[in-house]
C-alpha cells in the first residue's frame, strides 16, 4: 500500500496500478493487521477494481470480512472491495493454533490459550 500512496503523491498512480495488475496472482498478506488510512483504502479499492476479472488475488487476514468496514475505515469502501473480491472467490476459514505459537507453548514459553481463526480469500 505504501507504494500506491507514494505513487499517488508523485502522480504515477496509474503506472503503479498497471504494475500490480500484471501478475497472474497478487498476494496480499495480513490484510487488516493495521487499519488503512482513508486514502489508502480508496487506493486499495482501485487496485482490486483494476484486477477484477483480470487476475487472481489471494488475501490473508486474521480479521473476518464482517470487520473490514473497520479495517478500511469506511463500510461503503469495504463493501465495494468485498463485492469484487468475493464474486469469483473461495473463502477458506482456518481454525487452530498458530504453528509458531504452538512450538512456543510446547517449549513452555507461552501459556495455553484459545487460538484465533484465520480467514483466507482468493479468486481462482
Amino acid at each position: 500500500m505504501a507504494s500506491l500512496v507514494k505513487a499517488n503523491g508523485e502522480g504515477r498512480l496509474d503506472e503503479r496500478l498497471a504494475f500490480h495488475a500484471k501478475p497472474k496472482l497478487l498476494i496480499v498478506d495480513e490484510l487488516g493487521y493495521l487499519p488503512f488510512e482513508p486514502r489508502a483504502a480508496h487506493l486499495f479499492f482501485q487496485l482490486v477494481s483494476r484486477r477484477y476479472e483480470r487476475g487472481s488475488m489471494m488475501i490473508t487476514s486474521n480479521r473476518s470480512v464482517a470487520e473490514w468496514g473497520e479495517v478500511f475505515g469506511d463500510a461503503v469502501v469495504a463493501t465495494a472491495i468485498l463485492d469484487r473480491l468475493l464474486h469469483h472467490s473461495h473463502v477458506l476459514t482456518i481454525t487452530g493454533e498458530s504453528y509458531r505459537l504452538r512450538e512456543k507453548r510446547r517449549a513452555g514459553v507461552l501459556k495455553v490459550s484459545a487460538p484465533p481463526a484465520v480467514q483466507v480469500a482468493g479468486r481462482p
